[in-house]
């Protein structure tokens, strides 16, 4: 059978037991909430085909599983233009755990088929690309400094620390305090989180214009990377501002879902690294086109972390296919955040080597399987 006759015969949804309660972390953007951390637990979309191959990706609401059926059982899966219009008028569920899952299930079908992994499908930029550790909680000066020195003696080439503190002061000695103990071993992200919500307000504290300008010229002083999401989402304006006013890279976008914001943001020069989220933005196949638009303007792109399992593992595809992509976002906030329960599910998960980079899976599609042990029987 060719593969331009594969066609689809069932989606179904694989729920996955816990095997350990890890615990929880307040996550600097929603201080006075958590974060839970697992190993194993969540659910995995499988869509089979008539071929025998079997398509996998992040879980979905199993209220979609009616409408994904009849809106996908007898197509081809390489037809994905089509598809993501389907899904995104029929499917399209809440960020997280809506169509995006199939989206990506659909792609690792296609590198099946291919016998070919999605990154060289894709372009085949580079065969690993360095991790960056991102932090979950806040913290404390001493403690993220600890930690940063620790991750520099494992490796790891960057950080994101998280500035949520009342006071820039209080931001900033964060910042200097982990400066002060990685040298220049270690590039340093920074991330403001005033963009989690589409209106006016959110957990924590609330940026003006003056405190970011501000806090961008102090974190350019201490050699900073980037500084993340400043102002609220849709103040492309001010940030269009704040990015000529300042030689610190703005970063952004990962709340964004749309193609035609991002294209906006473009436009208007708002964000130098374009932060896309697969599990927000309708799957890879429309990041690919924001990776494409960001390359047209001369732009970086360092897509957003993905929910970890399969979300991060379809983001190294597109990292490693695209050559303006310098880093891979992995939540890691050790111990209780640390990324290998993220992969947890994984029969095949990736590491992160001793130089910081993560490599490319090697098989055809995702290159990864679902540990199937860890499957509830329904």
């Amino acid at each position: 059978m060719t593969a331009s006759r594969i066609k689809i015969t069932e989606i179904k949804l694989l729920n996955l037991r816990v095997v350990e309660d890890i615990g929880d972390i307040e996550p600097a953007w929603d201080l006075g909430g958590k974060m839970h951390f697992t190993r194993g637990g969540g659910s995995v979309v499988e869509i089979h085909t008539d071929a025998g191959l079997v398509g996998i990706g992040p879980g979905v609401a199993p209220d979609l599983l009616p409408v994904l059926n009849a809106k996908l059982v007898g197509q081809d899966p390489f037809d994905t233009e089509k598809h993501v219009g389907v899904l995104r008028y029929y499917a399209r569920g809440v960020a997280y755990r809506g169509a995006t899952g199939v989206d990506i299930a659909l792609w690792d079908l296609i590198g099946k088929a291919c016998n070919q992994p999605l990154w060289k499908l894709w372009g085949g930029a580079k065969e690993k690309v360095p991790a960056y550790a991102s932090m979950v909680a806040l913290s404390t000066p001493d403690e993220r400094a600890d930690l940063a020195a620790r991750l520099v003696e494992e490796g790891w080439q960057a950080i994101k620390l998280r500035i949520h503190c009342k006071t820039m002061k209080e931001d900033l000695a964060i910042v200097e305090k982990v400066r002060a103990a990685v040298g220049d071993k270690m590039t340093i992200l920074v991330d403001a989180n005033q963009a989690q919500s589409s209106g006016n307000w959110q957990p924590g504290i609330l940026w003006d214009y003056r405190r970011a300008v501000e806090t961008a010229r102090e974190l350019q002083r201490l050699g900073v990377y980037w500084l993340e999401e400043p102002l609220p989402r849709y103040a492309f304006d001010q940030l269009a501002k704040l990015n000529v006013e300042v030689e610190l890279a703005i970063a952004g976008g990962e709340n964004n879902p749309g193609l035609h914001e991002f294209v906006q943001m473009l436009e208007k020069n708002v964000y130098d690294v374009l932060q896309p989220e697969s599990m927000v933005a309708e799957g890879v196949t429309t990041l690919r086109k924001i990776g494409v638009l960001a390359e047209a303007y001369g732009k970086q792109i360092c897509p957003h972390h993905g929910g970890r399992n399969l979300g991060t593992i379809a983001h190294l595809h597109l990292t490693c296919a695209w050559r303006h992509a310098p880093f891979l976002e992995v939540l890691h906030d050790p111990p209780v955040g640390d990324y290998t329960y993220g992969f947890s599910n994984l029969a095949n998960p990736p590491v992160i080597d001793s130089e910081g980079f993560i490599h490319a899976p090697m098989g055809p599609g995702l290159g990864v399987e679902i540990n199937r042990d860890l499957i509830v029987d329904s």
